[in-house]
């Protein structure tokens, strides 16, 4: 009769012993910092292993809806934060606007499967100049123009920076009020127009974001053309240290991936095709770029375009194929950069050219190595590298210029262009095959 009252006073024993223990424990737990802690660089705080996520999708998820209001909800979201991560389900989004990045914000897609479709564009001639500075305009035809839509407004002299791409905040009858004031005078005379075009995914004045795994449907043939400095499928301007990584854009009515005035971005495993405009497109003095094994092929003109002042970049392990003018082309003070393994083929012109600039505007000092460089000059006689202008101090190194199609076929029929400006072009260990390897007009005679 005893024993039973001897197992309790055991189990309450052991229980007391229990919480003492861990009692103890916890008042010998460490939680004084760690030497190597330290606050982040821009706040009052070390580094957090959680950091804010959120899902949207068109089901299943903790924001859900089909369109750029649910995707730029989550990003807004996460964006007041301070920064995380914004992951997009599987399936198709309709963009009446950009999907806006915010810095510190990474937006990741499941690859091949989270597509963003650009949805038709609204087009209309101005009825009445939109004068520079003016946050509105007026159109002759309001038909389809709608508050919240993304929209453009340029005329044949406002193009290229000077387009403006904003967002309509407003309507009064065929008048829309917009969030960004027109960059320039769009006059009717000169035939001024807006259209509800903008980039599918874009991101102003940013750091530290990173964009991953989407798909980005252009859909041309229900768009007008956007200039690549204000617009792509992937548009940057001042997006500093952006990552964009296994993105495909196609049929976009522009180029496929620009970044302006943005420093230190990387491009890595992207696909943009079928593009009505630049392939891969970084420009306006952006710094340090890497773009790194993408494939940029059918576009309607160059597969990779340094714009003006793109310098110390590194293009590696690129695909530039059956574009419609270069497959790579270089020009105003791009200098300094390497680009190294890289396969450039069947582009309608030539396959590599330095642009005709004079000495204190040309690209100085790039490197060409070890790139395979073939069957280019699709529309007509070509080179495999072409350099124009007072360009200088070139290195071509280890590089395979060849033919491969059949004798009649062939529209690749000078290895090495260099043009009679040109100054010093360093040729080490080319292989070519080509009816002219090396043709250097610089020692031609009047």
């Amino acid at each position: 009769m005893n024993t039973p009252q001897f197992s309790i006073n055991v189990s309450v024993l052991a229980a007391i012993l229990s919480a003492s223990f861990l009692a103890a424990a916890a008042q010998k737990q460490e939680f004084s910092p760690r030497a190597d802690e330290q606050q982040l660089p821009r706040a009052m705080h070390s580094a957090m292993k959680d950091r804010p996520r959120i899902t949207v999708g068109l089901r299943d998820a903790d924001i859900v809806g089909a369109d750029n209001r649910a995707l730029q909800g989550a990003i807004e979201y996460i964006a007041g934060l301070g920064g995380g991560v914004v992951e997009i389900g599987e399936g198709e989004f309709l963009m009446r606007d950009s999907l806006h990045l915010r810095s510190f914000v990474t937006v990741r897609g499941i690859a091949g499967k989270t597509v963003l479709r650009k949805a038709r564009a609204t087009a209309s001639a101005l009825a009445l100049d939109g004068d520079y500075g003016e946050e509105q305009f007026t159109v002759a035809t309001a038909e389809g123009f709608k508050v919240g839509d993304g929209v453009a407004v340029w005329d044949t002299n406002a193009r290229g920076f000077h387009t403006t791409v904003a967002r309509i905040t407003g309507r009064s009858g065929s008048t829309f009020s917009i969030d960004t004031p027109l960059n320039a005078d769009c006059m009717v005379a000169n035939k001024a127009q807006a259209a509800t075009v903008f980039p599918v995914i874009s991101g102003y004045n940013l750091e530290g974001v990173r964009v991953e795994n989407l798909v980005i449907e252009g859909n041309k043939e229900e768009n007008v053309y956007l200039d690549g400095c204000r617009g792509a499928g992937i548009f940057l301007y001042r997006g500093f240290g952006t990552a964009i990584e296994n993105c495909v854009v196609r049929n976009y009515h522009g180029d496929g991936i620009s970044f302006q005035q943005s420093n230190d971005v990387l491009v890595q495993g992207c696909v943009s095709e079928d593009n009505a405009g630049l392939g891969l497109h970084p420009g306006s003095g952006s710094q340090r770029p890497v773009v790194r094994e993408c494939i940029a092929r059918r576009n309607g003109e160059d597969g990779l375009y340094l714009c003006w002042r793109v310098r110390h970049g590194l293009f590696e392990k690129n695909i530039l194929e059956n574009n419609g003018r270069f497959g790579i082309s270089i020009g105003h003070k791009d200098s300094d950069n390497l680009l190294q393994d890289n396969q450039v083929r069947f582009n309608q012109e030539d396959g590599i050219f330095f642009r005709n600039e004079t000495e204190g505007m040309a690209g100085h000092r790039n490197r060409l190595e070890s790139n395979l460089i073939e069957n280019n000059g699709v529309k007509g006689e070509a080179t495999g590298i072409r350099v124009r202008g007072e360009t200088r101090d070139l290195v071509f190194r280890n590089n395979i210029i060849r033919e491969t199609r059949p004798p009649e076929a062939r529209k690749q029929t000078v290895g090495i262009r260099i043009e009679q400006p040109a100054g010093k072009v360093v040729l080490e260990g080319n292989e070519i095959d080509a009816q002219t390897r090396v043709e250097d007009q610089r020692n031609a005679r009047p």
